[in-house]
């Protein structure tokens, strides 16, 4: 199917709608004045080496092009003169520092001249790839064209060395993402050498020309021969993206088969029940099948981003509800989970369990993973930004078209108006279980029936194709009605760390318990069951739940030859994405189960 772009729908109101809204008023602002504050901004005027100045990283520019980014998906929607000036002043300095011959890198422009295009691990291409996303995003927003000539002037110069000359140290990058911005610049000009570079890139990689070949990067044989998702998982989805918009363009069987492959082994065996990958601080990496350890857990915001943009890609490529299923998972909770309720602090990484008695600090060592709570900028703060342009673009998801049909992928109270097709939803989803359309322009309308909805109803006689509900559109509104139940889940019992136990689930929303809610430091006593009852409690915008359910009372002995009496109890669960929003607690999402 077509994904509609986030240009023809307005969000209008609900819980993603306010995630929006408080991107737009908070969160942007907050991360252009941290990315001042620590230099990335004013690094674009290419100051250093003067006194006082910040010495810049190889990897900044690609941090301020992702805020660029989102700031021009909230201009389209939004029309903000100091936003504009502000995305403005950058752009100017980009032009003014452009080398004449294209190139532009603040590092290895003020810093080490001398050593352009030397490494593949220094972030040329990538820092490249989100400069020419946010130029495609700023032109289609506002219509203005100096970035985009800037950077097209720059991947002309970078055809000319890796493609024409070959005068690179290296074939690939090293950090992919390149390739999906430059079939978005093809998108958005027609022109067709920009595709043939990312084509270029994609095929070259892991083959016998890819000097230095590695699994960390997805380097180790060539893209249409993998079937493992393996090393840095950013730069995996990153490059899997490219790849299915690449099968996209072209046709290309092989290379969707090699992206259909790469998709069923994340999502069977290497994907958090939040939807995170990457399950190691280890090279912020995928290990091996079904290693999904919740306290050690690294799962990257940005990894769940990229999975949004992988999933996103194959629904393109094919109409199958499940790539839209992942995208809400990871949304609602490994995604979101990295932002504050203040729209303010971010995590990094998004752990699965918190044991603050296993943090330790001593003359010979510390102990302190996983997080415990959010900051407003990193060292390497590329999750920041990239939570700005995600949602300041979550129109891109809502709807799906193909043949005469409108698929509806995600429920958030909506409009689309898009090249004769119109429509609107109207839901409170994921708090209600009714979810209303209405469309015109259209023969049919396919609603999802997420896989996770044991039971659903819908007021119009259909038919089931690829997990839609399919309804011949007569323009009447159609209502479906979807079962929110709290339910148990259980792994895969090849998951040694979740077994015997189970997770909490309503609707797409995961649950966890803190240790401010609970008995702190025991929350591992806690046992859930067949029989456990659910009371839903409206709390902070969503549905909490109150669970009743045992608990193991303590000893006074280290070890026994009888197990622990068991009391009832009441445990109180929350949303996953909204612990460590107030003090620092324990926190879980898996519990024991008999």
């Amino acid at each position: 199917m077509k994904t509609v772009n986030y240009s023809s729908v307005d969000l209008l109101s609900g819980y993603l709608f306010d995630k929006q809204e408080l991107n737009r008023k908070v969160t942007l602002s907050s991360v252009y004045d941290r990315f001042s504050e620590t230099g990335r901004i004013g690094a674009f005027k290419h100051g250093y080496p003067e006194k006082d100045s910040i010495r810049p990283h190889y990897f900044w520019d690609s941090d301020v092009a992702k805020w660029m980014e989102g700031a021009a998906y909230s201009l389209a929607k939004h029309p903000d003169p100091t936003l504009e000036a502000k995305v403005d002043e950058i752009i100017d300095d980009i032009e003014k520092n452009q080398h004449p011959d294209g190139y532009f890198n603040i590092y290895f422009t003020v810093v080490e001249p001398e050593k352009r295009w030397s490494n593949r691990d220094w972030h040329e291409l990538y820092c490249a790839g989100h400069l020419m996303e946010a130029a495609v995003a700023y032109s289609e927003a506002t219509g203005k064209t100096k970035l985009l000539s800037c950077m097209e002037k720059y991947a002309d110069y970078i055809e000319k060395v890796f493609v024409t000359d070959a005068s690179a140290a290296f074939v690939t990058p090293g950090h992919e993402e390149i390739e999906l911005a430059l079939i978005r610049m093809y998108r958005h000009t027609g022109n067709k050498k920009y595709l043939d570079l990312a084509a270029f890139f994609i095929n070259k990689r892991g083959t016998e020309d890819d000097i230095g070949r590695s699994d960390y990067n997805q380097s180790h044989i060539p893209v249409r021969e993998q079937s493992s998702a393996v090393g840095h998982s950013v730069r995996a989805v990153y490059l899997y993206t490219g790849m299915a918009y690449l099968a996209a363009e072209t046709g290309d069987e092989d290379l969707k088969a090699a992206c259909k492959r790469l998709w069923n082994d994340i999502v069977n065996s290497k994907m958090y029940i939040t939807g995170g990958l990457g399950s190691t601080c280890i090279g912020e990496a995928f290990t091996t099948p079904y290693d999904l350890p919740n306290d050690q857990a690294y799962t990257e915001t940005c990894a769940g981003i990229g999975l949004m943009f992988f999933a996103n890609a194959m629904l393109a490529l094919e109409n199958n509800a499940e790539y839209a299923d992942v995208i809400e998972r990871v949304l609602y909770n490994g995604v979101l989970s990295g932002l504050s309720h203040s729209g303010k602090e971010f995590f990094y990484e998004n752990p699965l369990e918190i044991n603050r008695s296993e943090h330790f600090r001593s003359s010979y060592g510390e102990r302190r993973f996983p997080a415990q709570r959010r900051v407003e900028c990193f060292g390497c703060s590329c999750c920041p930004p990239n939570i700005n342009r995600l949602l300041s673009s979550l129109g891109n998801y809502v709807y799906g078209s193909e043949n005469d049909t409108l698929y509806i992928n995600q429920f958030i109270t909506s409009e689309l108006n898009c090249n004769g097709i119109s429509a609107n939803i109207k839901t409170d989803y994921p708090i209600g279980c009714n979810v209303s359309i209405n469309a015109r322009g259209v023969s049919r309308i396919a609603i999802r029936i997420p896989s996770w909805c044991k039971e659903f109803k819908v007021d119009k006689i259909y038919t089931e194709e690829n997990g839609y509900a399919v309804i011949e559109n007569s323009g009447d509104t159609v209502t479906v009605t979807l079962d929110m139940s709290p339910r148990l889940v259980w792994s895969d019992p090849k998951v040694l760390r979740n077994a015997g136990r189970v997770a909490v689930t309503r609707g797409p929303i995961v649950y966890c318990a803190e240790g401010i809610d609970n008995c702190e430091n025991e929350l591992h006593s806690y046992i859930l069951s067949e029989n456990s009852s659910f009371e839903e409690v409206m709390e902070n915008s969503l549905v909490s739940l109150k669970v009743g359910c045992k608990k193991r009372m303590n000893g006074n002995k280290l070890y026994r030859y009888t197990r622990s009496e068991a009391i009832d109890v009441i445990l109180k669960l929350i949303p996953y994405n909204y612990f460590a929003n107030r003090e620092t607690t324990d926190m879980r999402v898996w519990f024991s189960y008999e």
